[in-house]
């Protein structure tokens, strides 16, 4: 997957090696459905910040020279300014704030969001104090193993959730708000491949769909249990959805 660059900045980011048997070892990067969009639970309260600059750890990061630290960070870069410039057109007209950081950790307890801890093994947006973590180490193990779409997903879903707290969308049941973000992540790809922002590289399309049943609740999971973000097919119809359809297909209105 490649962003389209302007003129003043390099052409493209160079395309990824495909990734062979990738959902077969996956079980390493499961989401930790529960806690993908944090509440506040004892008021307003700031990030903790990581002791240091996060980066994947040395039991991670033996790539193999194409899937490398450095492509993961420019594909993460990519990914939230390509977001950020969508949700901004989106916004026309009114005034958009941009989520205000992503803040990549490796320790559970390194961040807390309103009191909660945000564990491992996880990426979450967190609502009171406007901010999106991710275990760096988790998510350059799935970059790795499902390839680098899967980041551009992995951003755009937790940058959903920020979108929809500033339109004050609020739904009963969790699985409500997480396929309505895997909607949004899907047309703010969608959107982007046409406007000619974004070139998906052979395979990525396949990249959506492994990330997706990968990242789906286990069978037998209530559909109404608090965390429930729905099965791996509903999570894939409605990523396609509306990145077939863009947001008019994402209930929004």
């Amino acid at each position: 997957m490649r962003q389209r660059r302007g003129r003043e900045d390099a052409v493209a980011v160079a395309g990824r090696g495909r990734r062979q048997g990738r959902l077969a070892g996956l079980v390493v990067a499961l989401v930790a459905a529960a806690a993908c969009m944090v509440e506040p639970v004892d008021g307003p309260a700031a990030p903790t910040e990581p002791r240091q600059p996060a980066s994947p750890s040395g039991e991670v990061t033996r790539a193999d020279g194409t899937d490398t630290v450095e492509e993961f960070q420019q594909d993460m870069a990519d990914a939230q300014r390509l977001a950020e410039q969508y949700w901004a057109e989106q916004f026309e007209g009114s005034s958009f704030r941009p989520i205000r950081r992503v803040i990549p950790y490796q320790r559970d307890g390194e961040i807390s969001c309103g009191g909660q801890e945000v564990p491992r093994n996880n990426a979450v947006y967190c609502t009171v104090s406007d901010f999106i973590a991710y275990d760096i180490n988790w998510s350059f193990g799935a970059f790795r193993q499902i390839g680098d779409a899967f980041v551009f997903y992995l951003l755009g879903h937790e940058y959903a959730h920020g979108v929809q707290t500033r339109l004050g969308i609020r739904y009963n049941f969790t699985i409500q708000q997480e396929l309505q973000a895997d909607c949004m992540a899907g047309a703010y790809l969608g959107d982007s491949v046409r406007a000619g922002r974004l070139t998906l590289d052979d395979g990525d399309l396949e990249e959506f769909n492994e990330g997706l049943l990968a990242v789906g609740d286990d069978p037998g999971q209530p559909w109404f249990a608090e965390g429930s973000h729905g099965t791996p097919e509903q999570r894939a119809e409605a990523f396609f959805r509306g990145y077939e359809r863009s947001l008019s297909a994402c209930g929004l209105s």
